[in-house]
């Protein structure tokens, strides 16, 4: 499943050729395909970044850079339209045994 539209690619081009709307040096210029995974669902998709990962994953046969993701347009609830807490780390039951014996002392 692939994100990157060719036609939308060329226009960018083209106007940055013939206006010059962006400006130059200081865009990156290492784009590279690479695999985004949504933890919460496993949704995967590719497209083009240029950020650093260690690990790989291997989708129809072709080896991509992977990047987890905790949330995607796949699992947010303003996309899907279900409201459901998603908590894949437990940061709410980690903050309240964190902060229990403050909560304890106000009492």
């Amino acid at each position: 499943m692939y994100f990157c539209r060719p036609k939308l690619l060329f226009v960018c081009e083209s106007l940055y050729k013939e206006k010059n709307i962006m400006k130059k040096g200081i865009h990156p210029e290492n784009y590279r395909l690479v695999a985004f995974k949504d933890m919460s669902n496993g949704d995967t998709f590719v497209t083009k970044s240029t950020a650093d990962t260690k690990d790989t994953i291997e989708i129809e046969g072709v080896e991509y850079p992977l990047i987890k993701i905790e949330i995607s347009n796949t699992s947010h609830p303003f996309y899907t339209g279900k409201m459901k807490l998603v908590d894949t780390a437990g940061r709410v039951d980690k903050f309240r045994n964190k902060y229990k014996k403050f909560l304890d002392t106000k009492k």
